[in-house]
């Protein structure tokens, strides 16, 4: 053994079988690796101890080039740095960090001019002029391992301040409000919250609790000043498949409780004048149906557009009158197949809708009297467009974000009398990073089944096109949720690029890329095709020159974990290393399961097995943990998650690595960090080095550690 090599000869850990049986359906299965659930147990915690100093071990020759990337993460990063201000009354909010600070600072300054709607340029190395710090997150952060902030807001008066922390990871946060006029923070504290904000006086706190399964399920109103037990419940959502959240209408006419599964979805309105009074129902719900309502002023009529998918698979937006949503409908901008409406917001003056055409997102103004739209363009052929904080609702301009795969991410201003954008900002990316040494394409890869699916691709120029000959490559992909992976700048990938890696992006079924249809094909009974797809992406990737298998690494997180736990078993021969992050790799035992946190709600994506016997089966032929293969011999694998991840268990990739090394995969690698929960550390910094881990090892896996 060198230092500059992984030391081979330490033995991996070996989880005991402790033998359970699990019976559905007829169908006995024998799971050696169950016990591991036991979070509590000292064996369980010994067990992921050693798996984490077995990854340390086996990594330690990737030290200095993890502190290399580190530093040419930082390096790149303006460390001290503000965000663009966005005005809400009559202050400009904005947030600002500070070098060697883990967290920001949530910050705000006067408006100056009651007129004027331009964001002060601010520097961060000088004072803003009177500017106060709302919240120093690095103080909230104080001796705790891990810290998320989760609510913030600010009374409309200006002079209360909401925020709610969680430090430990799991997700559910603790209320607190400052007075702004004398700095005292108030003596109300609510626990084990998921939202939060202000009623429109600020005397009030509208919040949203969980259930035993972390479901948000109730709406509560608590009255600053008096006991969290007086709290007057608002709402309850009884069905275990809905969620609720609420938010108030950016014309503060209406507070909007929306229910909703993944499949079906209900709104209730309140008059704001009157927050105890019943919910009224928008359109009662039906199987099936989804919509979301934003309010509007027509000719002094307050009304309410309502994007829906009732027989319109890729939606269709709708005005109807608030004092009776459920009467005649108005269509104002018809369905049309292959242009999925995503999304409407209400301001005064104009109505924006965001939607999806081609693979790519589109910002454009309505006319809501017409239907008329009026897209805005750019100039790249791949890209990310969509609105930014408009908290507003009679702001003469529009705030929008943009981003590429070589494009930082930049703030525009909209000047809506004009239609002309105004550039506030574009992040910074210090060692002279320009865009024009990088070039970005789509391809197209056919399924199985004949349909194509698109992938995107960067690369630098500088070590030629994708094809001109086989290099290495890190394929991305997600493909549920009907969540899309759009074009997106990251500062921390210029490391990869810079060694002449390709980064790749295999928009699967199962994402929203290519609209509703899209997404269906690949959930349910369909969701083998997400699996299927990614390998064939892969497979173009390999036949058509840009890459071969030994010089390709896949990754993917969450339930692109599935994805990468299923593609292991499929198409071992494809991959140089799989990089499998929070995986949700035991799908089938936790969807079995509905005391599990979320599980009721989760089978809407992919099935009920507990009482279908169908779907038992068809889960049962892709699961991961439930298909680890004998016959195959598995690239490396790195496995990534949290102690006190409550979205995907930590236990699922404890069990995966365990039947992998039983099966006798050679090259797998566990590491479990036990203080954080689904987005794993918390703070940049950490969050800078625990990327960088993930890219030495990637790197590593590429060939190119001494690159």
């Amino acid at each position: 053994m060198t230092p500059d090599a992984p030391d081979t000869a330490l033995s991996a850990p070996r989880a005991d079988r402790r033998d359970t049986v699990r019976s559905h359906h007829g169908d006995d299965v024998i799971d050696g690796y169950e016990w591991l659930r036991a979070k509590e147990d000292a064996d369980v915690i010994a067990h992921l101890e050693a798996e984490n100093a077995y990854t340390d071990a086996r990594t330690a020759h990737l030290a200095e080039l993890r502190e290399t990337l580190f530093g040419e993460i930082k390096s790149r990063v303006k460390e001290s740095d503000l965000s663009v201000p966005t005005r809400r009354g009559d202050w400009w909010y904005y947030g600002r960090t500070v070098e060697g600070a883990q967290y920001g600072l949530q910050c705000r300054a006067r408006v100056t001019d009651a007129d004027d709607w331009t964001p002060p340029l601010l520097d961060a190395a000088q004072p803003v002029p009177g500017e106060q710090v709302l919240l120093d997150s690095n103080v909230e952060a104080e001796g705790h391992e891990f810290f998320s902030l989760g609510a913030f807001d600010v009374s409309d008066d200006a002079t209360r301040l909401l925020w709610s922390t969680d430090v430990t990871g799991d997700e559910r946060y603790t209320v607190r409000v400052r007075d702004l006029v004398t700095g005292e923070t108030l003596s109300d504290e609510i626990a084990d919250t998921a939202g939060a904000f202000f009623t429109p006086d600020g005397e009030s706190v509208i919040y949203t609790t969980v259930d035993d399964a972390w479901r948000p399920d109730t709406l509560w109103l608590h009255r600053l000043g008096t006991p969290v037990a007086d709290d007057v419940k608002l709402f309850h959502e009884p069905d275990e498949r809905f969620w609720l959240g609420a938010g108030i209408t950016r014309s503060r006419r209406y507070l909007v409780i929306g229910v909703g599964s993944n499949i079906t979805s209900e709104d209730y309105l309140v008059d704001l004048d009157d927050l105890t009074a019943p919910p009224r129902v928008v359109w009662p719900r039906r199987e099936g149906v989804e919509y979301s309502v934003d309010h509007t002023v027509i000719d002094g009529r307050d009304e309410l557009l309502v994007l829906h998918n009732d027989g319109a698979l890729d939606f269709e937006l709708v005005r109807v009158a608030a004092d009776a949503p459920q009467g005649e409908r108005h269509v104002v901008i018809a369905h049309e197949a292959g242009r999925r409406l995503e999304d409407v917001d209400c301001f005064r003056d104009h109505t924006v809708v965001e939607y999806r055409r081609e693979g790519i997102s589109r910002v454009a103004l309505l006319n809501p009297a017409d239907g008329a739209l009026d897209e805005l363009s750019f100039d790249e052929p791949l890209y990310s467009a969509g609105l930014g904080g408009n908290p507003e609702w009679h702001s003469p301009f529009l705030r929008l974000g943009y981003s590429s795969f070589v494009t930082p991410g930049t703030v525009y201003d909209l000047e809506l009398a004009t239609r002309t954008l105004h550039l506030r900002k574009q992040q910074p990316v210090l060692g002279g990073y320009d865009a024009g040494d990088y070039d970005q394409a789509r391809a197209w890869a056919t399924a199985d089944d004949g349909t194509r699916v698109p992938i995107s691709l960067v690369w630098k120029r500088s070590y030629g096109a994708p094809g001109d000959t086989p290099r290495a490559l890190h394929l991305y992909g997600y493909g549920s949720y009907e969540h899309s992976i759009d074009p997106g700048f990251s500062v921390a990938r210029l490391s990869e690029l810079d060694r002449g890696v390709i980064f790749a992006v295999a928009h699967v079924r199962g994402g929203g890329e290519m609209g509703r249809g899209w997404y269906e094909s690949g959930k349910l009974q369909h969701k083998k095709n997400s699996f299927s797809d990614f390998v064939a992406c892969a497979r173009h990737l390999v036949d058509t020159g840009v890459t071969s298998p030994s010089q390709m690494v896949a990754e993917g997180g969450s339930a692109g974990g599935l994805l990468m736990g299923a593609v292991a078993n499929l198409a071992p021969e494809l991959f140089g290393g799989i990089l499998a992050s929070v995986p949700f790799v035991d799908a089938l035992t936790s969807i079995l399961d509905p005391s599990l946190p979320l599980t009721v709600i989760e089978w809407d994506e992919w099935g009920d097995p507990l009482h279908n016997a169908e779907v038992y089966a068809y889960m049962k032929s892709y699961s991961p943990y439930e298909n680890v293969r004998e016959d195959v011999t598995y690239p490396p694998i790195l496995a990534v998650t949290s102690l006190n991840d409550t979205r995907v268990l930590y236990v699922e990739p404890a069990k995966w690595v365990a039947r992998l090394r039983e099966a006798g995969a050679e090259d797998v690698l566990f590491k479990c960090e036990m203080v954080a929960g689904h987005g794993g550390v918390s703070g940049r910094y950490n969050a800078w080095r625990e990327r960088a881990f993930e890219q030495a090892w990637i790197l590593d896996r590429l060939g190119l550690a001494d690159a």
